[in-house]
């Protein structure tokens, strides 16, 4: 899907994508592009629902470290693997 923005630089997604996903997105910008996620209502119940019982007994800040930790390493990689393809 392709859309663009508006002059005043909105993006506006269409219903059957709202109907499905949420009408709330963060928005992440990655060395290559940007994405959108979308975000429950209650972010945590949304995780529980996706996982099940895999984090049961874990606490939500040590996850949140986690999933920072594992999205820096991501970037990492990425970038390396830009620069060493510039390189060549």
């Amino acid at each position: 899907m392709s859309k663009s923005t508006d002059e005043r630089g909105r993006l506006y997604l269409p219903k059957d994508v709202r109907d499905r996903f949420g009408e709330t997105y963060r928005i992440v910008e990655l060395p290559s592009h940007v994405a959108l996620f979308p975000v429950d209502d209650d972010p945590l119940e949304g995780l529980r629902e996706a996982v099940g019982d895999a984090f049961e007994g874990t606490d939500a800040d040590e996850l949140k470290e986690r999933a920072q930790r594992a999205i820096s390493e991501e970037i990492e990689v990425e970038t390396e693997v830009r620069r060493t393809n510039r390189e060549r």
